[in-house]
């Protein structure tokens, strides 16, 4: 192995490739999956397919080309792959292609005017399934117009209330449906239509008859976007037909083998998101209520954690080939696990247990083999192969190891404290590769976004790269998050500001007892919930040298009509509009306190921001600069909310500087004002 050499840099987010979409072919011999690389000098991001073997050799890549290829997915009989691509035309939606297991040039089996999603076939090979929403009829005659098409959009008109979407812009005024092409000739038509409502998440049966799926169908979905029902179709077509479950939100629909009961991830109630998803079952005759079968368990079923370098896929509920079994990703305690759990909703078992994280995990047809997605602290994430049988795991990807083999990664520890009310809580606390324990280090409190997410075992760039700069990094899952119960989750449900502030300074209290922490340069970040938090705690507290703000809600009263996510907000503050109670919002507001701010304070925020938009950000610079305290605003044009995880790697690098510039400043450089003394 390559010596050490050097600390990793914001650069490197250059050399960082990005695994996705891992799957298993139903042979279980090969799995492919998708790597996007960054082109440096156009600072495009491109993703190409490639394919390894289950058990021996390396991975070699299977489609080339500076484009996007991705969503592989294998046939029925593991001799062709389908996939999406915007090969023929990167400025256009990418269409289906298909290409032989045995290698060639990939075909184009669609040439569709509109968006391609959640691509999968049937179960003889035939037909494909997928949701489609097609380009606005006056987008696609300004296409055909040259001086129109330079000329640009004239004018958005909208009746609906969610018209916009962060990461995506302007919602379209066409809906998502359920289309089903031909495998061979690719001629498509959709099984579902109509202007007001949606559909997502197909599934066929396994007889290929019927196919579940998602759909809001309240009046307005708009005003009430979690009311979400269970719905089969003839896969010839047909009416739909709603299988009765509990209201509120539902996705990725999956049947048994046997065909009589649908499998769903889903939570009981609308407006409750502090409630765990949890996995359901119901019989497709709609003839018993459906069941809960991870309730007494107390987890939450997704994948998700806190990560800059790949979101893990959320996948459907597997069922075993004898319908006695699930399997299903749910985090805990800063993994995310899969778990196996009887179809009665007893003997729960880890699959593949703490230390990780799961995301896409596919089974072989007779289900002796497991290939999935697996990353870890020190590693963003790797394919996998587990022989259920002998329980032989096999890792059979090496991504990103040229780089980290070389480069020094700072020892992470974990710990489990006491939180404010005696609640036990965890935490990792991240040195610099050099660390010396009779030193004394400047600090930095990290605060995760959501708040309904977690920190936990999954690489984080950003640490790492202060870390590296000499700083202890240090991060927890206070109350108000996920991976801990619904009480952990429920605690501060329109209460934000109270118990997590709480625990967040409880661990504070925690970290400046030890003897390497410099307790007169201690600084504290966070983005999106955890911007809210730093702007909180600053407005609360001196205690604190530096602050970095990024991306945040600041006041309330304008985030309820401005954010992507406009009035639902309703439902995380616990009241009703700010013209009905005025007073709950402003109280729950860190801009109501920001007048206490004494701490110097970098304001970062991305000006295509639609979830927390920058006005957020804008108000506390303002108000910063009138109350004299050192401030600097840093902008990032054309970014959406997620600039730090998926944005433009030179802007993301130029994001990371700025922020340790700013500590550095402050934590470093200068001598401590009186201010920053006290607490």
């Amino acid at each position: 192995m390559p010596l050490k050499t050097r600390p990793i840099t914001a650069e490197d987010l250059y050399a960082l490739q990005i695994l996705k979409d891992v799957r298993l072919s139903p042979d279980g011999k090969f799995i492919v999956y998708s790597l996007e690389w960054v082109d440096r000098k156009t600072e495009k991001k491109y993703s190409n397919l490639w394919l390894v073997d289950a058990e021996k050799g390396a991975p070699r890549r299977f489609t080339h080309g500076k484009h996007k290829d991705f969503s592989p997915r294998w046939s029925p009989d593991g001799r062709q792959i389908a996939f999406l691509s915007n090969r023929e035309d990167a400025g256009k939606p990418p269409q289906v292609y298909l290409i032989s297991l045995e290698g060639g040039e990939a075909q184009p089996l669609t040439s569709l005017q509109g968006e391609i999603g959640q691509l999968s076939w049937s179960p003889d090979g035939r037909f494909l399934l997928c949701t489609f929403r097609r380009t606005d009829a006056e987008v696609l005659e300004r296409e055909k117009d040259e001086q129109k098409k330079k000329l640009g959009v004239v004018v958005r008109i909208y009746e609906r209330v969610f018209y916009k979407l962060d990461g995506y812009g302007y919602l379209p005024h066409e809906r998502t449906h359920i289309w089903l092409m031909d495998a061979r000739s690719g001629r498509a038509h959709p099984l579902t239509d109509g202007p007001i409502h949606d559909e997502r998440d197909p599934s066929f049966s396994p007889d290929g008859r019927w196919i579940a799926f998602i759909s809001n169908r309240a009046e307005d979905p708009d005003l009430r976007p979690e009311a979400d029902d269970l719905f089969v179709i003839p896969a010839a077509g047909g009416e739909m037909r709603r299988i009765p479950t509990p209201p509120g939100p539902k996705s990725l629909p999956a049947f048994s083998p046997d065909g009589r009961w649908i499998a769903y991830i889903g939570r009981e109630g609308e407006g409750e998101g502090w409630k765990n998803d949890s996995l359901w079952i119901v019989p497709l005759d709609g003839s018993a209520p459906a069941q809960n079968l991870t309730a007494r368990y107390d987890v939450h079923v997704s994948p998700w954690t806190i990560n800059d370098v790949g979101q893990p896929e959320a996948m459907p509920p597997v069922w075993s080939n004898d319908g006695e079994r699930l399997y299903f990703q749910a985090v805990r305690h800063g993994s995310s696990l899969l778990y196996a759990i009887s179809r009665r909703g007893d003997d729960l078992q880890e699959v593949i247990g703490e230390g990780g994280v799961v995301g896409a995990f596919t089974f072989d047809r007779e289900q002796r083999r497991l290939a999935y997605f697996y990353g870890r602290m020190d590693d963003p994430a790797q394919v996998y192969v587990r022989d259920m049988d002998g329980q032989v795991i096999r890792h059979r990807t090496r991504i990103n190891r040229d780089l980290l083999d070389r480069v020094q990664l700072s020892p992470v520890e974990e710990v489990w404290f006491k939180g404010a009310d005696g609640n036990d809580l965890q935490g990792w606390i991240m040195k610099p590769p050099d660390f010396d324990p009779q030193r004394k280090y400047p600090s930095i409190l990290y605060i995760h976004g959501g708040p309904l997410t977690q920190y936990g075992k999954f690489f984080m760039h950003e640490f790492y790269y202060l870390a590296a700069h000499g700083y202890v990094v240090y991060f927890c899952n206070p109350r108000g998050g996920r991976g801990y119960g619904e009480a952990h989750a429920r605690a501060i449900w329109g209460a934000w500001g109270t118990a997590d502030y709480a625990d967040l300074m409880a661990w504070a209290d925690y970290m400046e007892r030890q003897p390497y922490i410099d307790s007169q340069r201690m600084g504290v970040a966070g983005g999106s919930y955890g911007g809210y938090m730093t702007l909180w705690i600053i407005g609360h507290t001196s205690r604190f040298a530096a602050a970095v703000v990024e991306r945040c809600v600041s006041n309330f009263i304008s985030e309820w009509g401005s954010s992507d996510f406009n009035w639902t907000f309703e439902y995380e503050v616990q009241a009703g509009p700010p013209f009905q109670d005025f007073q709950k919002w402003w109280d729950l507001s860190p801009i109501k306190y920001v007048g206490n701010v004494r701490t110097p304070t970098l304001v970062v925020h991305y000006e295509n921001d639609l979830r927390c938009p920058i006005e957020q950000g804008e108000q506390v610079f303002v108000a910063l600069k009138r109350l004299g305290v050192p401030t600097r605003f840093v902008r990032f044009p054309d970014e959406f909310h997620g600039l730090s995880r998926t944005g433009r790697t030179d802007r993301r690098v130029v994001r990371l500087e700025q922020i340790r510039q700013w500590f550095d400043t402050w934590l470093k450089d200068r001598p401590l004002s009186p201010h920053s003394q006290g607490s």
